[in-house]
């Protein structure tokens, strides 16, 4: 594995590392927040699933996390958000919605997406055992967070792996890809026609047929443009609520789908995930 950068970030280390990936069959690229700790000692870790078009660097960047992970001792893993490089197959029409930046987290079944894009895999297998070999991790305190289209990813790979993770939440996420166009398009073609397929990679779907996990957090902003056709959290709130599943839904008056509105309450989500990681 390669380490590209590291640099000094809030008495912690800000690493980028680029590893091969049996998953995807192409090299992949992560980004590593490590706040300053004891020699020896090992840290809980929280992953970020990024949105469409995003790459590692996004939430890095943007959101503002490293001094709040620092104060609170998190470990932050930031992957890129699909396959890249030479043979990787990308949407006929370059559009941002498909193909590469938009790996939705799942494990294709249909040509010619499958032998690139397994990013579920890749999330729950080569990604940890990465960063196993090379950051000072506790593997058995992991817990998962995204936004858009990576809140998707991290609703629907803690409802799939119950257990996994410690706790999950999410920034304005694709709860129902089965009923929005982002999601129809994502699911029709990395798994092809049959609907019934895609249940497995639909949040409320998953809900609805059983699946189950401890609580969620959701932030969701009011003036988000995509809010209405493609988000559509009430939709989540109704399952959660058969379910029995709790459900923190916080509508944020005057917030849209971008980091500004990540960075404002990534605070909140950090310290909600470090709290259920410190039990047990």
């Amino acid at each position: 594995m390669d380490q590209i950068s590291a640099a000094r970030l809030f008495g912690g280390v800000q690493y980028v590392f680029r590893h091969s990936s049996e998953a995807t069959g192409t090299p992949m690229t992560f980004a590593a927040f490590v706040p300053p700790h004891g020699i020896g000692e090992t840290l809980p870790v929280v992953y970020f699933l990024a949105g469409l078009t995003c790459t590692e660097e996004n939430f890095t960047v943007k959101a503002g996390a490293q001094r709040v992970a620092a104060e609170l001792g998190l470990i932050l893993i930031a992957p890129d958000t699909s396959p890249r490089g030479e043979g990787v197959p990308d949407d006929a029409e370059g559009a941002y919605d498909f193909g590469l930046g938009a790996g939705f987290y799942l494990n294709a079944t249909a040509l010619p997406w499958t032998r690139h894009y397994k990013m579920a895999d890749y999330i729950l297998q080569d990604l940890p055992r990465a960063v196993a070999s090379a950051l000072p991790v506790d593997m058995t305190r992991q817990s998962i967070m995204g936004h858009s289209m990576g809140g998707h990813g991290a609703l629907t790979l803690s409802l799939r792996n119950p257990g996994r993770f410690r706790a999950t939440s999410a920034f304005a996420p694709i709860v129902a890809p089965s009923q929005c166009a982002w999601g129809e398009k994502a699911l029709g073609g990395y798994l092809g026609p049959d609907r019934a397929a895609w249940r497995g990679h639909d949040a409320v779907a998953l809900i609805e047929d059983g699946a189950k996990i401890a609580d969620i957090l959701v932030d969701q902003g009011l003036a988000d443009k995509f809010l209405a056709d493609q988000l559509k959290p009430e939709l989540l709130e109704a399952a959660c609520d058969k379910a029995g599943i709790p459900l923190t839904l916080r509508r944020q008056d005057g917030y849209d789908h971008s980091y500004y509105f990540i960075a404002s309450f990534i605070e909140d989500h950090l310290r909600w995930h470090a709290a259920r990681l410190a039990q047990g």
